[in-house]
């Protein structure tokens, strides 16, 4: 019963394009569609339903997890239309899960409209590279396409670290090698350690969530190799001052010296709902150059959103700012653009003055927001 309802669900969701899955006790199972949580019209789960459903589809060792823990992770494919990440927890004692729909399609940097100027940046041989951003804002799917884009153009031996593996990478140019946490690797910063002697040009971190993970990701960085982050943050500054935080107070000016000569792009992302179905994603871009990792290293982080605002030629961004010409071309909703932005009072006012005929376009916004 449980493997022929979880495939009719998997059916439907690969079929109306939802982001999620969501399944617990007491409701229909409920579909994320273009981020509005809709409710099937199918019975009301119980607790037998929901274990069935977890017990079709999950491995054994992340039952035992799951048991132990009362939480587990993993990722399998739906035959050829899909893949899914799926977390599996207990909530009130009955079994839940969300099932995250990750597309088989490969979606590439152009088609993401991630900025041009990223190109340059992952093209280095050297240096950090963090995509931040909330949860389903689509920081996997750009990191892949960055992935995809070093793995068609370059010779090199990639090694992916993630939990679980999301989308899987072919050999192409680059040799590549996916590791998944709990699978292959028993963690974060033991594979980061491991890699370093693996002869690595660039190094995928899936997500960066302690301190010992984001220490031996810089420390990589630093020697040589081409790195790749994620963070729940939603600006550049938020980042910077979300890695020194996690360290004690006595290390933070080490690692402060150390981000500043390591870190050389901030991509902060948002989903917004498109006027007439589906979904635009605006950027928060920032180049680290001489100038901003001074202000990393001196502990003058409330500086650098200004610096992003005068750094227009070289590919910088706001996130305010690209929503705001979203707006501008008719693309999102007023409400939805003050829903996602960083400073709604100030993106209130833009809009205010906008409809007044007032605007108060930068030098070079027009070039950056065309990237």
């Amino acid at each position: 019963m449980g493997t022929l309802l979880i495939d009719k669900l998997l059916s439907a969701a690969v079929k109306q394009g939802a982001s999620d899955l969501h399944i617990t006790v007491g409701q229909p199972p409920v579909l994320r569609l273009h981020g509005r949580m809709q409710r099937l019209k199918t019975k009301v789960l119980e607790p037998a339903d929901t274990a069935a459903l977890m017990k079709s589809i999950a491995p054994e060792r992340c039952q035992q997890e799951l048991q132990e823990t009362g939480s587990a992770d993993f990722g399998f494919a739906f035959g050829d239309a899909a893949r899914f990440r799926v977390s599996i927890f207990k909530q009130r004692g009955n079994i839940a899960m969300v099932l995250r729909q990750i597309p088989i399609k490969m979606w590439s940097m152009d088609e993401l409209k991630v900025p041009q100027v990223f190109k340059s940046l992952i093209a280095r041989p050297r240096g950090l590279v963090i995509v931040t951003g909330p949860t389903g804002s689509g920081k996997t799917t750009s990191l892949a396409a960055m992935i995809d884009h070093l793995n068609d153009n370059y010779d090199h031996h990639i090694i992916t670290i993630e939990d679980p593996i999301e989308f899987q990478h072919n050999h192409k140019k680059s040799t590549i090698n996916q590791r998944e946490v709990g699978v292959d690797v028993t963690s974060f910063s033991e594979a980061i350690r491991r890699a370093l002697r693996q002869d690595p040009d660039a190094i995928l971190v899936g997500e960066m969530r302690d301190l010992e993970t984001i220490e031996a990701a810089i420390t990589a960085a630093e020697t040589g190799h081409i790195v790749f982050g994620t963070l729940h943050t939603s600006s550049a500054a938020g980042t910077i001052n979300r890695i020194i935080d996690v360290f004690p107070t006595n290390q933070q000016e080490q690692i402060r010296t150390q981000l500043a000569s390591a870190i050389i792009g901030i991509l902060s992302q948002q989903l917004l709902k498109k006027i007439g179905g589906g979904r635009a994603a605006a950027f928060e871009t920032r180049v680290v150059r001489p100038g901003i990792a001074n202000l990393i290293r001196e502990n003058k982080i409330f500086r650098i959103t200004s610096s992003i605002q005068t750094g227009s030629r070289h590919g910088m961004q706001l996130l305010d700012d690209h929503i705001f010409s979203l707006w501008r071309e008719g693309v999102v909703t007023k409400e939805d653009a003050l829903a996602k932005c960083n400073n709604a009072e100030e993106l209130a006012k833009r809009f205010e003055a906008a409809e007044r005929g007032i605007f108060d376009d930068k030098p070079g916004e027009g070039d950056e927001h065309a990237a």
